[in-house]
């Protein structure tokens, strides 16, 4: 929501712009001197100041614009004046100012006059935060094979348009592959836009991805562009695209036939030009015999299927991020720098790692914020990890809490562990429960959720949590 500062020294003017703007939506503040706008500015993040160049006390609106401009050069300023003097309106626009609108005031006048500055204001800020959200194609530490033929596969298609489905457990690294894909691509000098499909409700997620009209729906108080509009000449990453709604993916597949978006609530067609990759912790194959995913999509997105491989499968790989993480996390927190023992490697490389890269990158920095000697030895990794619900030690049991991956036969386990909590046994006997449900029903979601008599929506959600997929046909 954006803020205006409307700065006069009648009171009346104040109050009537204030409460004009506000019932359409904006924030407001108000000063009435020339000294006090400066003050709002430094304390406030403003999107807009609306200055009368008539007042009386202390600085005028052209002394006070001057200051703004050298303080703020940024910051759009619209003055005001109750005479029409062509004179002063050049001279105010020669030192900045945006605009010259003559008393009396009509806000709906002033919003259609402004509406442009502020649409650069929001694509400024926008362009800001995903900025911070890019992340360098250098992060992508190792020397395996697995890594190597990663890499291999991303510089092979970086150059092309084609569509690409990344897959991969979460915390693998999906976003930092579509990342490096851009970055080696002509689309590079363009915008990189996120977007997480899972982590907004279907009601928002259209508003998201296509933009909106003011008054769209309740809660649109101004016009916002949507990812497509942002990504516009660049890369739109759509990652955990398999919980996105069918309306929405039918939306997004004809995105992607006609390179045509309307925001919602508009009637105005916009051309865009978008490279799209996708990605997902699903298996879409599944997801579309079970009707929760769009064929024609699926097809148009898999064209270069590239999967990240889990880090267990990559463990020669991980002494190399544990020195990442320990010197890069050190140099952000300024910290005295800490030495890992050779003998907690065999700590790192010994453990299962549900959580991935993500995981291990959690588990270093409290290992270099706990340990109080320069020294991490091997007990403290293992004290470290201890913290993390394990179930028993096979390569195919693995996943946040447990995840299984293979087609084995469940491992014969005693549910019951001295000294681990209840809860734990307990998510340790349902997660062996669904998964030989599943087995027994060839992974038939329909099939299993009504044999455990529960909703197939819920035995996602359990899946997800104990980190249960389909083995793959090679596993």
């Amino acid at each position: 929501m954006e803020t205006f500062l409307i700065v006069d020294d009648e009171k009346n003017i104040l109050k009537m712009l204030s409460l004009g703007l506000q019932m359409r939506g904006y924030q407001t503040l108000t000063a009435a001197s020339g000294e006090e706008a400066l003050q709002q500015a430094m304390k406030s993040d403003v999107d807009l100041v609306l200055l009368d160049i008539r007042m009386e006390d202390g600085m005028d609106g052209v002394q006070t614009l001057v200051k703004l401009r050298e303080r703020y050069p940024e910051l759009n300023v619209v003055m005001m004046s109750a005479q029409q003097d062509i004179e002063t309106a050049v001279k105010t626009m020669e030192l900045g100012a945006k605009r010259y609108i003559t008393k009396p005031i009509d806000i709906d006048k002033i919003l259609s006059s402004v509406e442009p500055f502020l649409e650069i204001s929001r694509l400024s800020q926008e362009n800001e935060i995903l900025k911070s959200q890019i992340i360098p194609i250098d992060d992508m530490v190792g020397e395996s094979v697995a890594i190597k033929h990663l890499r291999s596969q991303i510089d092979r298609v970086a150059g092309s348009r084609l569509g690409v489905l990344i897959s991969g457990e979460n915390g693998t690294g999906k976003q930092l592959v579509a990342n490096a894909i851009h970055q080696k691509s002509k689309r590079a000098a363009k915008t990189f836009i996120p977007l997480n499909c899972a982590a907004l409700p279907d009601e928002l997620i259209e508003s998201e991805l296509f933009g909106h009209e003011r008054g769209a729906f309740t809660g649109a108080d101004s016009r916002r562009q949507g990812r497509f509009e942002l990504a516009d000449g660049g890369t739109l990453f759509l990652d955990e695209i398999g919980d996105m709604s069918l309306k929405a993916q039918a939306k997004v597949l004809r995105v992607i036939e006609t390179g045509e978006v309307e925001r919602l609530g508009g009637n105005q067609i916009r051309t865009v030009d978008v490279r799209i990759i996708a990605a997902t912790n699903k298996n879409l194959p599944e997801e579309i015999e079970d009707g929760q995913f769009r064929r024609d999509l699926f097809y148009r997105l898999n064209v270069v299927p590239i999967a990240v491989p889990p880090l267990r499968e990559r463990a020669e790989d991980i002494p190399l991020l544990v020195k990442y993480f320990a010197e890069r996390l050190q140099l952000n927190m300024g910290s005295t720098p800490k030495v890992i023992d050779p003998g907690a490697y065999d700590v790192f490389q010994n453990y299962h790692w549900p959580g991935n890269i993500r995981e291990l990158k959690n588990i270093v920095e409290r290992l270099l914020i706990m340990v109080n000697r320069d020294v991490v030895m091997a007990p403290d990794v293992a004290e470290a990890l201890s913290l993390v619900p394990q179930v028993p030690s096979t390569p195919n049991f693995t996943g946040d809490a447990m995840d299984y991956q293979g087609s084995q036969s469940l491992p014969s386990v005693a549910l019951y562990k001295p000294g681990a909590p209840l809860s734990q046994m307990m998510d340790t006997a349902e997660a062996q429960c669904i998964l030989t449900a599943l087995e027994e029903f060839n992974w038939n979601i329909r099939r299993t959720a009504e044999a455990l008599a529960v909703e197939r929506s819920n035995l996602y959600k359990k899946m997800n949590k104990y980190g249960i997929s389909r083995p793959s046909s090679d596993d």
